[in-house]
């Protein structure tokens, strides 16, 4: 990553076994740069979609299970904090506690066997998601008359 690269949304990933670990499910960074043997940085430009997981443990057992889909922004839009996400983003979905975060990983899985790319997904979908699974029902399943409806409107925003 180069000094110059301001407009770029950072991830901060963090790998220490069985106590702390930070990954990226899906998502196309630009730039990796390794700070450590348990610390990596990604970055995305904007307008990219990722879904950011963080988990911790402690002696007793798993402390933190979160899932996050961020859309990432141009400087100077508004946007939400997300931890070890700089500056932030557009957060599209955010769930935590093991149940949900499982959910949501099925949904990703799901949306994947059906041949999309989770990186093009409506973010209206992942809303959808998001306030589905927050209400304890199941969201609807991505089709391809969905995503085409999202490729014609994107095209006319553009």
């Amino acid at each position: 990553m180069r000094a110059d690269d301001s407009s770029l949304t950072t991830v901060e990933l963090t790998f220490i076994e069985k106590r702390i670990e930070h990954w990226i499910r899906f998502g196309r960074p630009v730039a990796d740069r390794v700070l450590d043997k348990r610390r990596r940085l990604l970055s995305f430009t904007p307008g990219s979609t990722f879904g950011f997981i963080r988990w911790a443990a402690n002696d007793y057992g798993t402390v933190v299970s979160c899932l996050a889909i961020v859309r990432t922004v141009e400087r100077g839009t508004a946007f939400q904090t997300v931890p070890f996400v700089w500056p932030g983003g557009d957060l599209l979905l955010d769930v935590s506690g093991w149940p949900q975060v499982k959910h949501v990983l099925e949904v990703i899985d799901q949306i994947e066997r059906f041949g999309f790319d989770p990186c093009a997904v409506s973010p209206d979908h992942w809303r959808h998601v998001h306030n589905r699974i927050i209400a304890g029902q199941e969201p609807r399943p991505y089709t391809q008359p969905l995503h085409a409806a999202w490729l014609k409107r994107a095209r006319l925003v553009s």
